[in-house]
């Protein structure tokens, strides 16, 4: 195991901490419903999917330092899962949600098993490859929809809350992402995730000392699938469908961005990424149609004052950690 913090542990959140972002969020919508902007509740509940989304890559990306380029294929074989199941009416969230998981995940473990054999440049392009193979078969099959995708005729049900307000879908995403945060957080404080970290720390040696490498990749990997598959069906709810464009290795570039905007191996990095990449975003492209040259040089800016992350700006100097 590295003897010397790294950014992994540093970055996890304290309770209160932990706390505090739960509640505002938790207040947010009703905040932006009295202040008549209902379109910022939508914008919140799309910013909670990305973040999900982006944490999910991070476990891999962070930890165990695996490029991904082909996660846009876990977001798509979600929202595919619950747009197919939702074609003969509102299909219930009890079983779209955990199918869309598990197909995601059996997705990832498939590409996981083959991918993870190669290293470097070589496992960003296999992924990439496989992400490639399921855009051109959602493009390809007329059950899929084609290049039109499919549509969803209401949210997935659920009993006792309606989705199909703003209001309640915010708190049905919020709900389940608060999920999947305190999932990886459990993930980030256990001797799994750091043994993550000592795997990309230094591979050849834990493998030397008896560590199943390769398994604890796969599961990573795997869960990292089932995650992004959790915000890819999230995603297709909000947008009422889904279309091969969310297959794309450009939606894949967007979700590493997010990251490394955020904080690589940063708990909170997911989450700071894709809000900060959306509001850009938003606030620039209504201003002019050329809103992804200002978007990339605001970009280009931050990445140069925090190279390793907005939340790299919140650790303690060196000589203060020592003190």
């Amino acid at each position: 195991m590295p003897s010397t913090p790294t950014p992994l542990t540093q970055g996890l959140p304290s309770a209160w901490s932990a706390i505090g972002v739960a509640v505002a969020l938790a207040i947010y919508p009703l905040l932006m419903s009295v202040a008549g902007q209902d379109f910022y509740i939508g914008l919140g509940s799309r910013v909670l999917i990305l973040a999900l989304a982006a944490s999910a890559l991070n476990l891999v990306l962070g930890y165990g330092g695996m490029i991904s380029l082909g996660h846009a294929a876990f977001l798509g074989i979600g929202g595919y899962t619950v747009a197919l199941l939702a074609q003969g009416g509102s299909a219930p969230a009890w079983l779209a949600m955990p199918l869309a998981v598990i197909a995601a995940a059996a997705g990832a473990a498939l590409i996981g098993a083959v991918s993870l054999r190669t290293r470097g440049v070589y496992f960003i392009m296999i992924t990439l490859a496989f992400a490639q193979i399921f855009y051109y078969l959602a493009v390809s099959l007329r059950g899929l929809g084609g290049d039109d995708g499919l549509p969803m005729l209401a949210r997935v049900e659920l009993p006792g809350l309606s989705l199909g307000d703003d209001i309640g879908f915010y708190y049905f995403v919020l709900a389940l992402a608060g999920l999947a945060f305190m999932l990886l957080y459990r993930l980030a404080a256990s001797r799994f995730g750091r043994a993550l970290v000592a795997i990309r720390e230094n591979e050849q040696r834990m493998a030397a000392i008896g560590y199943p490498v390769y398994r604890l990749k796969l599961a990573a990997f795997t869960l990292s699938g089932g995650l992004a598959g959790l915000a890819g069906a999230l995603l297709a709810n909000l947008s009422l469908g889904v279309t091969p464009h969310l297959l794309t290795w450009h939606q894949s570039g967007i979700l590493i961005v997010m990251v490394i905007l955020g904080g690589s191996g940063y708990f909170w990095g997911g989450l700071t990424g894709a809000a900060i990449y959306m509001l850009l975003e938003e606030s620039i492209s209504t201003h002019t149609e050329h809103w992804n040259l200002w978007l990339g040089a605001l970009l280009l800016f931050i990445v140069l004052v925090a190279p390793e992350g907005i939340m790299s700006l919140r650790r303690k100097p060196a000589k203060a950690e020592r003190a």
